[in-house]
């Protein structure tokens, strides 16, 4: 596995739109006021030519131009790490115009980004065995004040920490609108976590996931090579961190059907689940059975309602690095380690 070189102060953030970019309100006014943010503290900003682009369908531009973006932001020595501008529903159609090989002989380069950004967050790890950042996009920084999981994700960027921790509430309605593009998370709700087996547990693997309504789209692709990086890595196991966005609780447990029979699952350590966006029970089905239904199969530890997601906060992880998970009543810790 490689890692990036972390941001140094004063050094160069790029930020790329290889799904929707921030053409709109809110997300105009607030990655404009996260750019103010990021001058202030110091840093140079490079944004790349479809940023605040929406000419694409799903996406900010056609996916040559999107896919073309990535590559020369990714290979260029011009910038330091790279930033989504955001997430939305065609990623994927920019994977054919992607040199994987050109991409997995470049120096390794940190990419943060979330949900649709996980079509390149996956393959990064499991094509070019390079670990990226599984957090917030860009407008989110423009929020006023930053949330502490926002300082979290930036302090993963620079290097200034490792280890990261469950947040005591978050956020069922948003209060951002185009009136008020800065608004804070809305946090209101305790979290709960649901742990399988019911006890305190310990457990450890190489984080792999993202959101499984990108990562049911790859399977069984040319570009699904997930297996064999399960393989590789089988001494240290596969910690699974998955969440969902438009998936309800039946298209959920179909999701972790086919995961499991593309042999995805083979050699899980664990599993981290987040809150799912359109989680309510249907038909006597809950979004905890699911996950269950399949994950119980593999004899492993499951944590639900973790904070991952479509529902802030989230924990920023490192996908790749190899983690260990403390759960002791309702609190979480993930201690990231950035093992070759």
């Amino acid at each position: 596995m490689r890692y990036g070189k972390f941001l140094p102060d004063g050094g160069t953030i790029g930020f790329v739109a290889p799904s929707f970019g921030c053409a709109t309100s809110p997300y105009r006014e607030a990655f404009d006021n996260a750019l103010r943010k990021w001058k202030n503290m110091g840093y140079s900003l490079k944004e790349g030519p479809n940023c605040r682009a929406s000419d694409g369908t799903g996406i900010s531009a056609a996916p040559q131009k999107c896919a073309a973006e990535l590559m020369d932001f990714y290979l260029s020595d011009q910038n330091d790490c790279l930033i989504s501008c955001g997430g939305g529903e065609l990623m994927c159609e920019i994977l054919e115009y992607l040199d994987f090989d050109a991409l997995a002989a470049a120096p390794p380069k940190w990419y943060m980004g979330y949900s649709d950004n996980t079509h390149f967050t996956h393959l990064l790890a499991t094509l070019c065995d390079t670990a990226s950042i599984y957090g917030p996009c860009a407008p989110a920084f423009g929020m006023e004040p930053w949330h502490p999981s926002l300082q979290d994700a930036f302090d993963l960027l620079r290097g200034k920490k490792s280890r990261v921790e469950g947040y005591p509430l978050w956020e069922k309605e948003s209060l951002k609108t185009e009136d008020n593009p800065l608004a804070p998370y809305n946090v209101t709700q305790p979290r709960i976590l649901k742990k399988f087996p019911d006890r305190d547990l310990s457990f450890s693997g190489r984080l792999l996931g993202g959101c499984m309504d990108c990562l049911i789209n790859m399977a069984g692709t040319r570009f699904d090579k997930t297996a064999a990086f399960a393989h590789k890595y089988r001494k240290d196991g596969v910690l699974w961190f998955l969440e969902a966005c438009d998936l309800n609780v039946f298209s959920i447990r179909r999701a972790m059907w086919q995961l499991e029979q593309a042999g995805w699952f083979a050699h899980a350590s664990g599993f981290l689940i987040g809150r799912p966006l359109n989680g309510q029970e249907m038909m006597g089905l809950d979004a905890c059975h699911a996950i269950l239904e399949a994950a119980s199969r593999h004899d492993v530890p499951v944590i639900m309602d973790v904070d991952l997601g479509h529902l802030p906060p989230m924990m920023p992880l490192i996908a790749g690095s190899l983690a260990r998970v403390s759960c002791a009543g309702n609190d979480i810790r993930i201690d990231m380690k950035l093992q070759p």
